[in-house]
């Protein structure tokens, strides 16, 4: 990973877990697990308990389904990492309903609804409702919920570098699935936590303004999308717009700037979740008109 606090900055629960998993499975945490246990009351708590529910929770939608549009998410962000770990969680979770490699095998509901998707995270500002005219309020709602889970995991994995490795496929994503994107309380426990209504409010709360290494109105710059000043403001467009090109050098500028991993870490959280609450919000909206067209 790019940030070397990801790989080693972990609390002592977290070191031992990372430790025993990795020696129980013979296989080292993947970057998705080193990541969501560094610091989890910034991130990992209100993220989890949002993918926990979207992914795993009552839905109008298979779990199958719902890793089927996490993969198309996934393509759209050109994340490596992302698709070939939905692909294979597709095919657990789906057990033969739908096949990764193949749009037409899904329902009909579920191709309007990826539509319905695909342009909220490429054109926020302007979405057509028209196709999932048809499709009940709370599928739509399941949907963007699993649509803002995997806005922002993309965005995290590209900036940060996750990679997989020998073996991580498989134990990876059968462990996620078993356990149903859950972690152990206790390596969950740190600081306070304060219910702002529903997952996504705790979410933006929780990235954007707690206490953190850097000041809350640097955090709703990044997640807005500036202004700001460089390098902050090349690194942020790219979190937000094109993850993808992130590289070593983008992050090595903002070392050199004189910004600090935890810095960088915070930052480009904000972005990313930034970034997703806009194309969930903008889906919500759409969702709302068309409920009262």
């Amino acid at each position: 990973m790019r940030l070397s606090v990801l790989d080693h900055g972990h609390r002592r629960r977290a070191t031992l877990f990372l430790t025993l998993t990795s020696t129980m499975s013979r296989v080292d945490s993947p970057d998705i697990v080193k990541m969501l246990l560094y610091r989890p009351g910034f991130l990992t708590r209100p993220l989890l308990d949002l993918t926990a529910d979207a992914m795993r929770g009552p839905s109008y939608w298979t779990a199958g389904e719902r890793e089927y549009l996490a993969m198309c998410t996934a393509q759209l962000y050109r994340c490596p990492f992302c698709i070939d770990t939905h692909a294979e969680l597709t095919r657990i979770a789906g057990r033969g309903e739908i096949d990764p490699a193949d749009p037409a095998s899904a329902r009909p509901p579920l191709r309007a609804v990826r539509e319905f998707l695909d342009q909220l995270n490429r054109t926020p500002d302007r979405v057509d409702a028209t196709g999932i005219a048809d499709l009940p309020e709370p599928a739509v709602l399941d949907a963007l919920h699993v649509n803002l889970v995997w806005n922002i995991v993309n965005r995290l994995a590209n900036a940060f570098g996750f990679t997989l490795r020998e073996g991580q496929l498989h134990s990876g994503t059968r462990a996620l699935h078993r356990f149903g994107y859950r972690f152990p309380g206790f390596l969950l426990a740190e600081g306070k936590t304060t219910d702002h209504g529903d997952v996504a409010a705790n979410l933006r709360q929780s990235v954007l303004n707690s206490p953190a290494t850097t000041d809350p109105p640097l955090r709703a710059a990044a997640a807005a999308g500036g202004p700001l000043p460089e390098p902050w403001q090349s690194y942020v467009t790219a979190v937000r717009d094109a993850s993808y090109t992130i590289t070593d050098t983008d992050v090595t500028r903002l070392t050199a700037a004189g910004h600090t991993e935890d810095q960088i870490f915070e930052v480009t959280a904000a972005a990313a979740v930034g970034a997703a609450l806009r194309s969930f919000d903008a889906g919500r909206n759409a969702l709302g008109r068309r409920v009262t067209d």
